[in-house]
């Protein structure tokens, strides 16, 4: 795909409005940018950024519909606290920084 003036600012104005939105911090630089937004835009709720979406789907021609949603975490969630009890099954165990680090 090709990254021209078009793509380029569809996808700034886009990775800002999913900032604000969504909270969510896509680097242009990244590997998967495109897919990344598409995706968040999939989950939005917002009609310009739906739009700014499926403009972008359409300059790099990747679907915008199959597109899967992007997962939210929110706090709260089991994924984000750290359960104490929980061991990994290897016994090393090293400090970095003051955590606990299980080689």
């Amino acid at each position: 795909m090709e990254l021209n003036k078009e793509v380029l600012d569809c996808m700034k104005s886009l990775r800002r409005r999913l900032r604000e939105e969504l909270a969510l911090d896509i680097r242009l630089s990244q590997p998967d940018a495109i897919n990344s937004m598409l995706s968040a835009c999939l989950g939005s709720s917002n009609e310009e950024t739906r739009r700014l979406g499926q403009l972008l789907a359409q300059y790099s021609e990747l679907p915008f519909a199959h597109a899967s949603p992007a997962p939210r975490i929110q706090a709260g969630h089991p994924l984000l606290v750290e359960d104490p009890s929980h061991k990994p099954a290897s016994t090393s165990v090293r400090m970095y920084r003051g955590q606990r680090v299980y080689a």
